[in-house]
């Protein structure tokens, strides 16, 4: 398959302008996570996915993503909005009362790309596999696609989620994990280690592949195309993304700090002069 580099690192330098800026001028919000995972999102939005222009709530006939991780609602708001399903001057309402563009994506504004609330963590495999199954009793041969942060692998409910799909066969499913071994308390391994999640998903019946840099696109794209490969051969798909969190502005990199901080004057100025302004700004 053929894949357009440039176009999408485009996308994603914008996106990211997008996230400190929208996290900037509410004082609110999780860029860290956001500017982590925006390689991959803008991979599947504006590449990997078969989706249609206009949202159907429903999709049949489409590929469909699921954020469970939803505080990292600025890079899906970011991404939706470029990908035209709403118009990008609405990203300035980001967190403002009566938004559509909540801190964490509601459902009852009727935001176009938003299937689910998603603020409670640990929901969304559950979801995604329900849609998952309704693709298989309407005979759509399209995929389900998921994400969610590592820390949210210690909800329960994700493994109970994991033994299901497998034992249901529920091979139309791709689950990615945001895997930059950080939560709002610290680092991974030491509020509550995840252990080898390879082996994990694997011993749960479960398909694994992995991404050793998640914010390459290169390496991104070729393992997607992978995971889209193995489908429909009756093994659920982990993608275990390996991040950065903050990924693309250096002070934010690495750290749980700006899991949920937003910067101020200062900070969003260095943060944008290392970011190229390349769809025009909202």
């Amino acid at each position: 398959m053929s894949h357009d580099i440039s176009k999408l690192k485009s996308i994603a330098s914008q996106v990211r302008r997008d996230i400190v800026r929208m996290v900037h001028a509410c004082q609110s919000g999780h860029p860290g996570g956001s500017l982590g995972c925006t390689d991959y999102l803008v991979a599947l939005y504006f590449d990997e996915m078969d989706r249609k222009p206009t949202f159907d709530m429903k999709g049949k006939g489409e590929d469909v993503f699921y954020l469970s991780n939803g505080h990292i609602s600025p890079v899906f708001y970011s991404v939706l909005a470029h990908a035209g399903y709403f118009d990008k001057s609405e990203l300035a309402t980001f967190r403002k009362l009566n938004s559509r563009l909540q801190g964490h994506p509601t459902t009852h504004e009727g935001l176009p790309g938003v299937r689910i609330a998603s603020g409670s963590l640990g929901q969304g495999m559950s979801v995604a596999i329900g849609h998952a199954l309704g693709k298989k009793l309407d005979n759509d041969n399209h995929l389900v696609f998921s994400l969610h942060g590592d820390g949210e692998l210690q909800e329960g409910q994700i493994w109970e989620a994991m033994m299901y799909a497998a034992h249901n066969k529920v091979d139309n499913l791709i689950s990615a994990v945001d895997y930059n071994g950080q939560q709002i308390d610290g680092p991974t391994s030491k509020v509550m280690s995840l252990g080898n999640l390879r082996a994990k998903f694997e011993a749960f019946g479960w398909k694994v592949l992995e991404v050793e840099n998640g914010n390459d696109t290169e390496e991104i794209l070729k393992v997607i195309d992978e995971a889209k490969n193995l489908a429909h051969q009756g093994q659920p798909i982990c993608i275990l993304l390996k991040t950065q969190m903050g990924a693309g502005v250096d002070f934010m990199m690495g750290t749980h700090a700006w899991h949920g901080k937003a910067p101020n004057d200062e900070q969003l100025e260095k943060a944008l002069a290392q970011l190229e302004e390349t769809l025009g700004d909202y």
